[in-house]
């Protein structure tokens, strides 16, 4: 019986168990998909990762990881090419599809096909899996973790945990020693996650890990290849149109390599041959210009944000500054000096290290299948949203504040009537709300991305989505178009003006909101701690 912990990432991906014999993590390896490499230039550890690629080849014939990354496949069709599709199941607008083969592809179709070409890999390695824990960014929505179970059912894995990415990092830097304050800072390819930790003893050998304060943004190593390599064209005066997709993806491996290499040397220089127009360039690259580009784009601005942020909800627990011990980066992007500098100017250089900065989100994760108790609150709180139709604006009525530990119950029921005679269903537009600092990106018609400057904004997403549904007659549409979650079917019809149901709201320890619902004129138990999500 083997406990497997996956940290699923934008641009790598990473799988670890447990040895069988010392019990100590270990990272699986992959011969045909995985890259292998030095986190930094002074370790003698090798890393194994799954960089987090799709090709598609031919109908149901896929390659992925490192074979598609070292045989430059995207260069041969690059719409063929899929990436950081693990980015785009979490954001709330996604690219548009694309048909190939006459098969219609999506994010969560790609990232299916590459998690279960990840656990058939698994299975070959490893006789009988007993628990799956899967790692997910700080300001994940429920939706992102509903699709995560789902793919479980789907792919009969046995009983599966969630926790969020930069949380695990701190247990596999800190699992062990009691009474530890940890910062995370947790920068992939595609989101930046802080998580502050106290690990506390428990009862029965347990250790209790709370989580005293995390912030995160939706920015990510990709952001910055972009920013780059738009800072890039604008000096040739060019555009992305005009150098053709190719190019491109020229361009954006060769911004990521300048990126790697800054980590070590001060300058970082690379050609570039314009196949198209038969024109080469020299692309020159220093420290001092990328924090500038990381400037420009309001990055580090909001990562001093998130780290107020952090802070300011640290010292209302009562923790200061001064008790954090440590300050943990793990992610490629945490290497890059301006993030380090920015970092040392917060804490000190004494307290910032990258000892384990591609391993100890999954190796951190093993440990919520062992003796550890994750209690953690919500990052986001749960709302019904209403239309004001008088100025035309939403409004939200919150069921549980963020901030909250759950489990947790709401103290008031909400009791509902009907809004026209004879209304046979109760719907409501309920979801999560949650300020969302990220870079804003949009896609063009053949799903290009590209990526603006950081921003902060006000993000709602409904707990019901048509990419979801199991059952048209569960969906019902409000005027604006938004799905809404039916609480209750009622018989008899309902009256105007005469209170109807009675609503109970929870949130359980998966962090799902769970409902129980009365009928007030029957008395009958319609509904009885049912996940709200599930009602598709």
């Amino acid at each position: 019986m083997t406990l497997v912990a996956i940290d699923f990432g934008t641009s790598n991906t990473v799988v670890c168990t447990c040895d069988p014999l010392t019990q100590a993590p270990r990272t699986l390896k992959f011969p045909s998909i995985c890259r292998n490499f030095k986190p930094n230039k002074n370790s003698e550890e090798v890393v194994s990762v799954v960089p987090s690629l799709v090709y598609i080849q031919a109908p149901e014939k896929y390659i992925l990881g490192e074979q598609v990354r070292s045989q430059r496949l995207g260069f041969y069709d690059s719409q063929r090419l899929f990436q950081s599709f693990k980015r785009d199941l979490a954001a709330n607008f996604r690219p548009p599809n694309r048909i190939i083969d006459q098969i219609n592809y999506d994010a969560e179709l790609v990232a299916e096909i590459f998690l279960t070409e990840i656990f058939s890999q698994v299975r070959s390695q490893v006789s009988e899996i007993s628990q799956v824990v899967f790692t997910v960014p700080v300001g994940a929505f429920e939706l992102y973790l509903d699709w995560f179970r789902d793919v479980a059912v789907r792919l009969e894995l046995p009983q599966v945990q969630i926790i969020d990415e930069s949380t695990a990092a701190a247990l596999g830097y800190a699992v062990k020693q009691i009474g530890t304050v940890v910062l995370v800072i947790d920068f992939g390819g595609g989101t930046l996650d802080l998580s502050l930790v106290r690990t506390q003893a428990a009862k029965q050998d347990t250790i209790r890990a709370v989580v005293l304060a995390k912030s995160d943004i939706y920015v990510g190593g990709v952001d910055i290849d972009t920013w780059i390599v738009e800072y890039h064209l604008r000096h040739l005066q060019t555009t992305r149109q005009e150098i053709g997709e190719i190019g491109w993806l020229n361009l954006l491996e060769i911004a990521e390599r300048l990126k790697i290499r800054l980590s070590q040397e001060g300058v970082a220089s690379e050609s570039w041959f314009d196949d198209e127009n038969f024109i080469s360039y020299e692309i020159s690259l220093d420290r001092d210009r990328l924090a500038e580009i990381l400037e420009e784009n309001q990055l580090l601005e909001q990562l001093r944000q998130a780290l107020d942020e952090t802070l300011a909800i640290a010292s209302n627990k009562g923790v200061a500054k001064s008790q954090i011990q440590q300050v943990l980066l793990v992610g490629g992007s945490c290497q890059i000096p301006a993030i380090q500098q920015l970092l040392i100017s917060y804490f000190g250089k004494s307290k910032v290290s990258l000892d384990k900065p591609f391993e100890a989100v999954a190796q951190g994760a093993l440990a919520i299948g062992q003796s550890v108790v994750v209690e953690d609150y919500l990052r986001h709180g749960y709302a019904i949203r209403l239309w004001e139709p008088y100025s035309r604006t939403y409004s939200y009525f919150p069921l549980f504040e963020k901030g909250l530990k759950y489990p947790c119950r709401r103290d008031e029921s909400l009791v509902l009537q009907v809004a026209t005679e004879g209304q046979t269903e109760i719907r409501l537009d309920i979801g999560e709300v949650g300020d969302i600092s990220q870079a804003e990106v949009t896609y063009d018609y053949q799903g290009r991305m590209s990526s603006s400057q950081v921003q902060k904004q006000l993000s709602f997403r409904s707990l019901i989505d048509a990419r979801h549904i199991k059952s048209l007659n569960s969906l019902n549409k409000n005027r604006n178009g938004e799905s809404q979650v039916c609480l209750a079917h009622l018989n008899p019809p309902g009256k105007m003006g005469v209170d109807r149901i009675e609503v109970k709201f929870e949130v359980n320890s998966d962090r799902c909101l769970i409902t129980s619902v009365t009928d007030l004129q029957t008395k009958q138990l319609l509904v009885n701690q049912e996940a709200i999500a599930k009602l598709v």
